[in-house]
């Protein structure tokens, strides 16, 4: 019987070791392309969902690079994101727009995105929206949320709270909320934030993916 030599063994082992590590990378490579495809696929059939005309708009209409944000008020991650995306309006005044979509998976936050809604007919959208995420530890209890302490937050803003909230009871903004549920469902979103730029969904989660997407999109529109 041969008995293989301590330094071929190890040779061997090694080979093993990365032919296992090789298979695994691929694996996961071939994966992530599926879910990049199947995502492309979908967002081909249901691009007109993306944008609608009722959802809110920051930067210029005409800007060649668009984020849309699938969002939930409640949701920890899209407060933390709340300061990326401005920051990313601030350094891209006029290549770059933000839409924002809404997904209220969180108990409470179809009422807070009712508040919203009902800001924007105030001319207070973006300053109410501020000030619920900033308050959102207060009030966006996941077991119990307290939507009483959003609307006192939204009323520092100056909102006439009593119209808003009459507002908020509408049919026009039941509605919009009605699209937008749709619409995710549509898109297969099932967390939040969600973000699509151009159109494209980031290749994986985190601030760095979505900076690095919009700056090459920005570099290709002023090619």
């Amino acid at each position: 019987m041969k008995i293989m030599k301590p330094h071929a063994r190890t040779l061997a082992l090694l080979a093993l070791l990365i032919t296992v590590v090789a298979v695994f990378v691929l694996g996961v490579i071939t994966y992530q392309r599926h879910e990049r495809d199947a995502s492309s696929r979908l967002l081909a059939v249901h691009s007109q969902r993306l944008v609608r005309m009722h959802a809110a708009v920051a930067g210029p209409q005409d800007a060649p690079v668009t984020i849309v944000e699938f969002f939930d008020p409640a949701c920890e991650t899209c407060r933390a994101f709340h300061p990326i995306v401005k920051d990313l309006l601030r350094q891209y005044p006029k290549e770059v727009r933000l839409v924002v979509r809404y997904a209220p998976f969180h108990p409470g936050s179809d009422d807070v995105v009712r508040l919203l809604e009902a800001a924007k007919r105030q001319g207070k959208y973006w300053e109410v929206l501020d000030m619920v995420l900033a308050a959102q530890p207060l009030w966006a209890d996941h077991g119990q949320p307290d939507v009483g302490k959003a609307y006192a937050a939204a009323a520092q803003t100056g909102l006439n709270l009593e119209q808003a909230l009459a507002d908020a009871a509408s049919a026009g903004i039941e509605s919009v909320l009605r699209q937008d549920i749709e619409d995710l469902t549509a898109l297969g979103v099932n967390k939040t934030p969600t973000f699509f730029v151009n159109g494209q969904s980031l290749p994986s989660f985190g601030e760095e993916p979505l900076r690095r997407l919009v700056a090459e999109e920005v570099a290709r529109a002023q090619r």
